[in-house]
C-alpha cells in the first residue's frame, strides 16, 4: 500500500516549498522541523538561510510565512524570536491522519517498508554448552530479540545466528573428566527438565574445570582429548554431541520463558566453522594482512598496544597450532559475506569484547571481506548491576542463574496481577503473571541505552508507578476494557469534531509512530522505541483523566474519542511487539 503521510512529512513538505518560494536558490533547504511546547511544531532553519542569504531572519521568516499554503493541514503560521516559526496544524488533518493509519490494510499503522531493505545477519543471544545461562546472558538475547523485530518489521531480510560455545578445551576436559567418573551424570536425558540436565551438566563442568587446574597429569589427558575431538574421533564426538544436544534443551526452555522464537537451524556454533578454519588462516597469510611471530600467526594494529607500549596482536592461530576465538569470528565474517551475502553484520556483544572484535573487523576489511558494501558493527551492551550499583551477584558472590532471575519476576508479577485481578481464574493470573513478570524484566533493559549498565531492581521493575513495562499493559488493557464497555457503540473517526488540548496532544503523538519505529530501526535502539511508548502511555493517562469518554457530550465525541482509544491501544500492541513485549487484553 502507499504509505500514509505523517503530520510531520506534510508540514515539512510545505515549509520546504514556501522556503523555495521565497529563496529559489535554496530549493533543497531543510526547514529543521520539531515538535514544540510553544506549538505543534517549530522551525528553525530559517536563521541559518538568512545567514546564508546575508537577511534579517524574522523579515526572512515573515516572507516564508507569506508563501506557507494553509487551511488543510497547517491551520496557523506565525513567527516567533529571531526569526522561528511556531506551526499549529488542523484538528481536520490530525484526525484524518489517524484514520488513515486505522485503516491501512497490512496493519503496519502508516509504518513504511525500508526503501532499500539488504540482508543483516545478526549475532546475539550466546550461551555456552554445558554452562547455565547467567545474568549476563540476559542482555544479549533480549536486544538482540527486540533489534531483529524492529529490522524485520522495518522489511530488511534478517538472518539469525546464535553464536554458542560448543567447541574448545572444556570440552576435552569435560569429556575427559566423565570418562574417568562415569557416575557423576547418572541421569537420563529423558528423565529430567531441561534445568535438572542443565543443572548436572553444569556441576559436572566445576568439577572438571577444579580438577583440571589442579591435575597437571589431568590436564595433559584433557588436552589430548580436545586433539581426539578435533580429528573426529566417534566416541569422543558422541559424547560432546551428547553435552551440546542436552544444552540445546536447557536452552530453547529458557529462551521460552523469555518468550523468544530461537530456532535450531539458527544456533550455529563454534564448532560450525571448525572446516574454515585452516583457510581462513591461509587466506589472511597469502595476503600479508597476518605474519608469523613466534611461531603465532598474527595481526598487527598501530594504535592497539599494550600497558608496555609494545603493539598487541590479534592471535588467529596460536604458536603450536590451535585456533583461538579470532580464526572462528574471521570464519563466520567470511560465512556471513559469501555463503549467507550478508550486506551488514550485526553483533549483540558485550561492551568488554569491543576491543576484540575491532581488531576482527579491522582483519577482515584488511583482508576484503568487509567493505563500503559491506559493514560489521558491534551493538555493544553494558553490564546488568545490583541495586548497590555493582555488578549483579547473589549474596555468596555467586553469579545469578538466569532462570532464577526470571521465575522472581514472574512470582512478582503474578503477585501484582492478583491484587489487580478482577474475575481472572488461578490460570488466567499465573499466564498474565509470566507475560507481566518477562515483560518488566525485558522493558527495564530495553527503555536502557544499551551501551549503558543498569540497575535489576524487581520492585521497581513491576510497579504500576513510573516508566516500566506494567504501566504500558495496564494503560493498553484499560482501553480494551473502555472499548468492551461502550457495547455496541463503534470506534469512527469524525474530522469535522473540534478536538480538546489533550486530544490534540494524543493524536499527534500517536502520528509520530511510523518515525519512531523507523529511527529505533536505523540506529539498533530499542530505547528509542520503548520512550516514545512510554510518552504515549502518559500521553493517554492525561487523555483519559481530561475527556470523558463513554460520557462524552455528543454521540460522534463518544465515537470519535473511542476511535482515538482504538488508534492508541493498536499502537501500543504493536510498539510492545518489537520489543518482544505481550500486552494482555485484561489485567
Amino acid at each position: 500500500m502507499a504509505s500514509v503521510t505523517s503530520l510531520t512529512a506534510s508540514v515539512h513538505q510545505r515549509l520546504a516549498s514556501a522556503l523555495s518560494a521565497t529563496l529559489p536558490e535554496t530549493a533543497a533547504a531543510d526547514p529543521l522541523l520539531r515538535r514544540s511546547d510553544r506549538a505543534d511544531f517549530q522551525a528553525n532553519g530559517i536563521l541559518a538561510l538568512a545567514k546564508k542569504a546575508k537577511a534579517n531572519p524574522r523579515e526572512l521568516a515573515a516572507q516564508v510565512v507569506g508563501h506557507v499554503v494553509t487551511g488543510d493541514v497547517i491551520k496557523d503560521v506565525e513567527v516567533s524570536g529571531p526569526g522561528f516559526l511556531n506551526i499549529t496544524v488542523t484538528d481536520r488533518a490530525i484526525t484524518e491522519n489517524l484514520a488513515a493509519r486505522v485503516a491501512d490494510p497490512e496493519g503496519r499503522l502508516g509504518v513504511p517498508y525500508a526503501e532499500h531493505p539488504g540482508t543483516t545477519v545478526i549475532d546475539y543471544a550466546q550461551p555456552n554448552v554445558a554452562k547455565e545461562m547467567h545474568v549476563g546472558h540476559l542482555r544479549s538475547a533480549v536486544i538482540g530479540d527486540s533489534v531483529v523485530q524492529l529490522l524485520e518489521f522495518a522489511g530488511e531480510n534478517v538472518v539469525r545466528r546464535h553464536h554458542i560455545g560448543d567447541w574448545g578445551t572444556q570440552f576435552g576436559m569435560l569429556i575427559q573428566y566423565l570418562d574417568e567418573h562415569p557416575h557423576e551424570l547418572d541421569h537420563k536425558a529423558s528423565e529430567v527438565s531441561g534445568e535438572e540436565a542443565m543443572s548436572n551438566l553444569d556441576r559436572l563442568y566445576k568439577a572438571a574445570r577444579k580438577l583440571f587446574d589442579s591435575d597437571e597429569e589431568f590436564k595433559t589427558r584433557a588436552r589430548r582429548r580436545v586433539v581426539d575431538l578435533q580429528a573426529g574421533d566417534p566416541h569422543t564426538v558422541a559424547m560432546w554431541q551428547k553435552f551440546v544436544d542436552e544444552s540445546k534443551i536447557y536452552f530453547f526452555s529458557v529462551f521460552e520463558k523469555l518468550d523468544m522464537d530461537v530456532r535450531d537451524p539458527d544456533i550455529v556454533g563454534e564448532s560450525g566453522y571448525n572446516d574454515m578454519l585452516a583457510e581462513t588462516c591461509r587466506l589472511l597469510e597469502e595476503s600479508g594482512v597476518a605474519v608469523r611471530s613466534e611461531g603465532a600467526l598474527c595481526v598487527f594494529f598501530d594504535d592497539v598496544k599494550g600497558p608496555d607500549g609494545n603493539p598487541v596482536p590479534l592471535i588467529v592461530q596460536k604458536s603450536d597450532g590451535g585456533y583461538g576465538y579470532a580464526a572462528t569470528d574471521l570464519s563466520a565474517i567470511r560465512d556471513r559475506v559469501f555463503n549467507l551475502k550478508a550486506n551488514t553484520l550485526l553483533y549483540v556483544v558485550d561492551a568488554r569484547q569491543s576491543l576484540h572484535f575491532k581488531m576482527v573487523f579491522e582483519t577482515a576489511r584488511r583482508a576484503g571481506w568487509l567493505n563500503d558494501d559491506v559493514t560489521a558493527y558491534q551493538l555493544a551492551f553494558g553490564t546488568v548491576l545490583g541495586k548497590d550499583g555493582k555488578p549483579f551477584k547473589t549474596r555468596e558472590g555467586e553469579t545469578v542463574r538466569l532462570v532464577d532471575l526470571l521465575d522472581e519476576a514472574i512470582d512478582r508479577a503474578s503477585a501484582v496481577v492478583r491484587e489487580k485481578a478482577q474475575d481472572l481464574s488461578e490460570e488466567e493470573i499465573a499466564e498474565r503473571g509470566a507475560q507481566v513478570g518477562i515483560g518488566a524484566v525485558k522493558y527495564a533493559d530495553l527503555s536502557t541505552s544499551a551501551n549503558r549498565d543498569y540497575k535489576f531492581d524487581l520492585d521497581q521493575m513491576v510497579s504500576l508507578n513510573g516508566d516500566t513495562s506494567v504501566y504500558l499493559q495496564y494503560a493498553y488493557a484499560r482501553i480494551r476494557s473502555i472499548l468492551r464497555k461502550a457495547g455496541e457503540t463503534r470506534p469512527a473517526a469524525h474530522p469535522e469534531l473540534e478536538l480538546a488540548e489533550a486530544e490534540r496532544s494524543l493524536g499527534l503523538h500517536v502520528d509520530a509512530f511510523a518515525e519512531a519505529v523507523r529511527e529505533a530501526a536505523a540506529e539498533y535502539a530499542p530505547h528509542k522505541l520503548a520512550a516514545y511508548l512510554y510518552q504515549l502511555a502518559s500521553l493517554y493517562t492525561s487523555f483519559y483523566d481530561k475527556c470523558p469518554v463513554l460520557k462524552a457530550e455528543t454521540p460522534q465525541q463518544v465515537e470519535n474519542r473511542l476511535f482515538l482509544c482504538d488508534v492508541t491501544a493498536r499502537t501500543l500492541h504493536q510498539g510492545m511487539a518489537l520489543l518482544g513485549i505481550r500486552t494482555p487484553e485484561r489485567l
